[in-house]
């Protein structure tokens, strides 16, 4: 509380090592939101995402953890405490989180085929018409050329069709109606 109350009385400004720790941990959540999007089948079958321990992870830096709490607690009782210690620790802690996040994500190879999936998958989702840009947004980490690729077996199986050529070509799923799918 009175943590709450030095906040309210004075204006907070960020220390560098906190803005340090928020900017990486703003690039972390982003590289995992990456991952999430680009192979959730990966992640579901061997369930990286799952189980990082905080505790374990504080309990490996318990020295740290004592040292920032009686440094975030010194003139407590007269609402004179310095919470920043504390708060980088936290931060730290979450950091290192995110960091065996992608350690455990690195170590994991794609499945074979995993990416003609999520292709497959982009244009199965598609209502209407829809270009090879549509697909690039929906399948990020899949090259250009297996976009392509598998367009063009699709075509070949009679399942799609190809309005133009190069960049601008619509692709329409055949018994589809001419509109533009919504992207």
């Amino acid at each position: 509380m009175n943590t709450f109350r030095q906040f309210n009385q004075h204006p907070v400004s960020l220390p560098s090592t906190t803005g340090w720790y928020l900017a990486d941990l703003g690039e972390a959540r982003g590289k995992q939101e990456l991952f999430t999007r680009q192979s959730p089948q990966k992640l579901k079958a061997l369930e990286v995402g799952r189980y990082i321990s905080l505790e374990r992870l504080i309990e490996q830096n318990k020295e740290r953890y004592y040292e920032t709490l009686e440094l975030s607690s010194q003139g407590w009782h007269e609402a004179r405490h310095d919470p920043w210690p504390y708060i980088n620790f936290a931060l730290y802690i979450l950091k290192l989180a995110y960091q065996e996040f992608e350690s455990r994500v690195g170590q994991t190879a794609s499945p074979r085929g995993s990416k003609t999936e999520m292709v497959t998958a982009a244009i199965a989702a598609q209502t209407g018409d829809f270009t090879l840009q549509d697909l690039i947004k929906a399948c990020p980490g899949v090259s250009q050329d297996l976009i392509r690729k598998t367009l063009g077996k699709l075509q070949e199986a009679g399942e799609l069709e190809c309005q133009g050529r190069g960049p601008g070509a619509i692709w329409r799923k055949k018994g589809n109606s001419p509109k533009r799918g919504k992207k």
